[in-house]
């Protein structure tokens, strides 16, 4: 398991041990977002020194540091082809990178606002990408503008996940938590979360969210300090849960 943190540390842990077996130094400043990429052994770090690392998991050397943000790299996500790095940005714009030569390939400057989270689908060559004006949708690996989402979830999204069958759950900082329909963008489902006992209302805002191997549970991670795991309502029919479309 790999963690990154606002100390500028990121860490690799045996979980049989439960210890640190590896650090990456490098970061100036507080990481943000990482990712394993899918084939090759390493691992994509990017924070507030408006970089996207590239580190060598087993010699724990930094390979590239991809710079060309203006700004905090606050998502990240990689894939087995071309483009194998794909960053957002507090600086608006999402950048395409060439990982064998550690450059731009392309840049698209689409939202308005800072791009906090990213999702790739899982089997489809497209992603997703949510910041506070709204959550857009772009083919891959060129990086075409497919769509808006049709609704606006009014908040800070901060992280994004789509399981195989196309749910789209993204998480705001405010503690909602809203399903999407990924081939339509029709928001079918608007969720709160539960507050944990004791906590303040102000606390409900969702960091992380991601989808268990088999995408029928999402498990988040939240301003309360709780891990809450959510899975689909059984009971759940056309006429208790109409899908307005």
């Amino acid at each position: 398991m790999f963690s990154a943190g606002d100390d500028k540390q990121v860490k690799c842990w045996d979980l049989e041990q439960n210890k640190v077996i590896r650090s990456y130094h490098g970061h100036l400043s507080g990481v943000y977002c990482l990712a394993l990429h899918p084939t090759i052994d390493i691992l994509l770090t990017g924070g507030r020194d408006s970089v996207c690392r590239v580190w060598d998991i087993r010699t724990k050397m930094q390979i590239f540091a991809l710079s060309g943000h203006d700004n905090t790299v606050c998502s990240v996500f990689t894939r087995p082809t071309d483009p194998q790095v794909v960053t957002g940005s507090h600086d608006t714009t999402i950048k395409f990178w060439d990982l064998r030569y550690g450059k731009t390939m392309s840049t698209l400057t689409h939202h308005k606002k800072s791009v906090r989270a990213m999702a790739p689908h899982p089997k489809e060559h497209s992603f997703a990408s949510a910041s506070a004006d709204n959550i857009k949708k772009f083919s891959l690996p060129k990086g075409e503008f497919l769509h808006n989402m049709l609704s606006q979830q009014k908040t800070i999204i901060n992280t994004m996940t789509v399981n195989e069958d196309g749910v789209m759950a993204t998480g705001g900082d405010n503690g909602s938590l809203w399903f999407w329909d990924w081939r339509s963008g029709h928001n079918f489902q608007q969720a709160h979360t539960i507050v944990q006992p004791g906590s303040l209302d102000s606390e409900a805002g969702i960091y992380a969210l991601s989808y268990d191997v088999t995408g029928t549970r999402l498990v988040s991670c939240e301003a309360d300090k709780t891990i809450k795991m959510w899975k689909e309502d059984e009971t759940a029919t056309e006429q208790t849960h109409p899908l307005n479309f």
